[in-house]
């Protein structure tokens, strides 16, 4: 596919006037921009919002995107919502941005988000009449659990919170408290941790969200040879009188197979 401009729309008449570049709340310019920056970056970071070039629009208040041509996982996920407005297969962090978008919209009739492409055969309408939605979206549940992996960023400058690279190579980004980072003396940073957190599991999924750092739990696992030893002796001396041992346990399955 050849690179593409995607403008990502604001319609909001909600302050009694229409949003544009030349007139807009500065608190929904900052969600919305921030919102924007999510859908275009994904879950998998395939496009780099810190390098990205944009224009302001109108029609009302609009972002354009300069020509994007890397980021297929963005434009199969567009391709997708103009089918289904199921998002059980879009992208984890677009699918938070659309649920966001949706719950706006029907609170308020006269909000609505608009993204269109050259590629789409006609614009993807987020409003109050849309029902973009996950079938799994009410299979979240609090659970605490233990999980072990390598730290790969510790702190935030605002916000305290961890990304930790699980086994099955993806990232989790847990937040904690400050005082709990501040007070831990462990030199963690690109080392293997075990850490208690608390988050939202997904009965269907699987996945984790909101997951919050409990406490780093000490994993050091050893083998204590000198009550290895003890235990094969003790077995040793309970095993001495049977002369098969495969034989003995064959016998109490029941025979040979």
């Amino acid at each position: 596919m050849q690179a593409q401009r995607i403008t990502i729309a604001l319609i909001d008449h909600s302050a009694g006037f229409e949003t544009s570049p030349d007139r807009v709340r500065l608190s929904d310019l900052a969600d919305f921009s921030t919102d924007v920056a999510a859908f275009f970056r994904g879950d998998g970071k395939e496009v780099d919002t810190k390098t990205l070039e944009v224009a302001i629009r109108k029609g009302s208040l609009a972002i354009e995107s300069m020509p994007l041509s890397a980021a297929p996982r963005l434009f199969g996920d567009l391709s997708a919502l103009l089918v289904t407005e199921l998002l059980d297969g879009v992208d984890a962090k677009r699918r938070e941005v659309m649920e966001r978008w949706q719950r706006a919209a029907r609170q308020t009739r006269q909000l609505a988000y608009r993204i269109t492409a050259s590629f789409l055969e006609r614009p993807i309408l987020i409003d109050s009449e849309s029902d973009y939605h996950s079938d799994d979206a009410d299979q979240w549940v609090q659970v605490e659990r233990y999980i072990r992996g390598e730290i790969q960023d510790l702190g935030g400058a605002t916000k305290a919170n961890a990304h930790v690279k699980l086994p099955d190579g993806r990232t989790l980004k847990v937040t904690t408290e400050r005082n709990v980072l501040k007070d831990d003396t462990v030199n963690r940073l690109y080392k293997v941790a075990m850490l208690r957190i608390k988050a939202d599991y997904n009965v269907v999924t699987r996945d984790l969200r909101n997951a919050r750092l409990v406490e780093f739990v000490e994993y050091a696992p050893k083998v204590d040879e000198d009550e290895l030893a003890r235990l094969m002796r003790r077995g040793a001396t309970a095993w001495k009188d049977v002369p098969d041992a495969t034989a003995w346990v064959d016998e109490l399955r029941g025979g040979t197979h």
